[in-house]
């Protein structure tokens, strides 16, 4: 009995398979590794694969598309409706083998290799951008155990450093000034890391 559908439960590791004929019979349910996952695929006929829209899936859509099946990727919300039973990983893919069949289904544009390295560049902007945050909230604290204050705002936090160069050992400890002196390296560090990726960002967005 020929597979047509199979729902694809992702994992780091350990993945589940379910497939179902034509008819609606069951004619897979297994687990398989990572490393086998391509094997598995490579040796099946063309058939329907459906998976939720979560972490490596548009990865995995693309991989598996490359080896002629057809794959949809669905939001991980519209699948629940489907799980019938206690909510494990055979469970899950079954829900995801029927979900991908029905013609109410919305469905997930895979994305390319091009516009997720996109969406990296956007994710790795904000993260620094915190961390930028991060930095300047704890030299402010820092100074500010000391007496040394400056008017709020980023572009400020300099002003502070500066002052931390000028202020004399009887008020700011040595080991103080070295523990700024090494957040401000770092918010150096980063300030150009953020204006790299800008500059990326602002070249993908003219081509």
């Amino acid at each position: 009995m020929m597979t047509t559908t199979i729902g694809l439960d992702l994992a780091k590791s350990v993945f589940q398979v379910h497939g179902v004929s034509s008819e609606g019979q069951v004619t897979v349910r297994r687990k398989l590794r990572r490393a086998e996952l391509m094997r598995f695929f490579r040796d099946l006929p063309p058939c329907l694969i459906g998976m939720e829209a979560c972490a490596t899936a548009h990865y995995w859509a693309r991989e598996l598309s490359a080896l002629g099946h057809e794959v949809r990727l669905m939001p991980p919300s519209y699948v629940k409706a489907y799980l019938r039973r206690q909510k494990n990983d055979a469970a899950d893919a079954e829900a995801i083998c029927e979900a991908v069949t029905r013609p109410t289904m919305r469905f997930v544009p895979v994305k390319s290799a091009e516009r997720q390295a996109i969406l990296t560049l956007h994710r790795t902007r904000e993260l620094l951008v915190r961390q930028k945050t991060t930095l300047i909230r704890a030299i402010r604290s820092h100074c500010a155990e000391f007496g040394l204050v400056v008017p709020q705002g980023a572009r400020r936090i300099f002003d502070l450093l500066q002052l931390v160069r000028e202020t004399h050992a009887s008020m700011l400890p040595e080991a103080a000034v070295l523990t700024m002196q090494m957040l401000g390296a770092q918010l150096d560090a980063l300030a150009v890391q953020i204006r790299t990726l800008e500059r990326r960002l602002l070249a993908w967005h003219r081509e």
